[in-house]
């Protein structure tokens, strides 16, 4: 069996460097690394985006593999670097087929690639659908803690879309210390709803549960509002279902038309990523031609950079940085190998002398 240790040291004339590793890491796994620790992935989280925003990153615009006979279809490769005490590159392949929602399947399946910083090596592979799960909601956690600072903290929360990142984003508010009065529940899917309200029933403490037949009463209703949906084009276009001033944890990014963000306080966790790909704030930005509607990002909001009002909705629109992935997964390695659990894949390299 090879050395369980992830970082290659560097070859000397007098010492060969070790073999590299390479460790496969399945869901279950993944699960247990980061079950109830809703806490220390926020914290890791936050701590991440404040590495972005000092530049100790690199996070280039994520690729997308789209099929001309499969429209609906995609597949997102989002390439990403993270300095700080984490040092690991990597890649995170995702694919969101909609239909597999119809067939009983998760929409969404994902590998985590993490790489060696010093000499490139892929060192795991980690089955990723529940890491990205999981950065997503801490992420929307983080946010509505620190867009709901300067004023008074909601009590009714609305869901409007209740698959699994409806799911994982209530499990990281409730660890981290939310509890609501009442918790609103709205979905095409009837089924969905009430599979949803089943699980908030499981977790306990959810307050008094509330299925909203309509998008208007669901968000009229909801001090924060979370859309987690899996809508191409928005949906959700008048401005006045917003008029009591809501924190907006729009994680689904294609919910809002225009209007909606051009009457509201905009964050969004990465400017040049998120104005792209007919997100919502991309859509505004082609209606006005400039990006004055943006009032800054969440590491702006963290830092003190800039403050909200309180007389307008305030909108957080995530589009999802690779470098979460990356924390949230080496987070994950680590675990596992402190545990002394990892699967490695003996001789996985074959070629490791330059000239045989």
């Amino acid at each position: 069996m090879t050395s369980v240790t992830s970082t290659a040291t560097q070859s000397t004339a007098s010492q060969p460097a070790p073999a590299p590793t390479f460790a496969v890491i399945p869901g279950a796994q993944v699960q247990q690394a980061l079950d109830g620790r809703e806490k220390q992935i926020v914290d890791l989280v936050e701590a991440t985006y404040r590495l972005h925003g000092a530049g100790d990153s690199v996070n280039p615009p994520s690729y997308f593999l789209r099929f001309a006979d499969r429209p609906k279809d995609r597949i997102i490769a989002l390439p990403s670097s993270l300095g700080g005490p984490v040092r690991v590159d990597g890649l995170k392949w995702i694919s969101s087929f909609p239909a597999n929602v119809t067939a009983g399947l998760p929409r969404a399946s994902a590998v985590l690639i993490l790489n060696d910083h010093d000499t490139g090596y892929p060192f795991a592979c980690l089955e990723s659908s529940i890491i990205s799960a999981t950065r997503t909601a801490a992420s929307a956690a983080l946010a509505a803690d620190w867009l709901t600072r300067t004023g008074r903290r909601p009590t009714r929360i609305g869901f409007f879309g209740t698959g699994l990142i409806a799911r994982y984003i209530h499990t990281f508010l409730a660890g981290t210390g939310w509890t609501f009065d009442t918790i609103g529940a709205h979905d095409v899917s009837t089924d969905s709803a009430a599979g949803f309200c089943g699980y908030l029933r499981e977790a306990g403490g959810a307050g008094q549960v509330v299925v909203h037949d309509s998008a208007e009463e669901l968000i009229r209703s909801s001090d924060l509002v979370v859309f987690a949906t899996i809508a191409g084009k928005p949906h959700v276009t008048d401005p006045a279902w917003f008029t009591h001033n809501p924190v907006v944890l729009h994680v689904s990014l294609r919910d809002l038309a225009p209007e909606i963000l051009l009457g509201s306080a905009n964050i969004v966790d990465d400017v040049e990523h998120c104005l792209k790909a007919d997100t919502s704030p991309h859509l505004a930005e082609q209606l006005t031609g400039s990006r004055g509607f943006l009032d800054g990002t969440l590491n702006d909001v963290m830092t003190g950079r800039i403050t909200l009002p309180t007389d307008r909705p305030v909108i957080f629109s995530p589009f999802g940085l690779g470098v979460l992935d990356l924390a949230v997964g080496k987070y994950v390695y680590d675990e596992v190998a402190r545990a002394g659990h990892l699967r490695l894949i003996d001789d996985f390299f074959h070629e490791l002398r330059r000239h045989g």
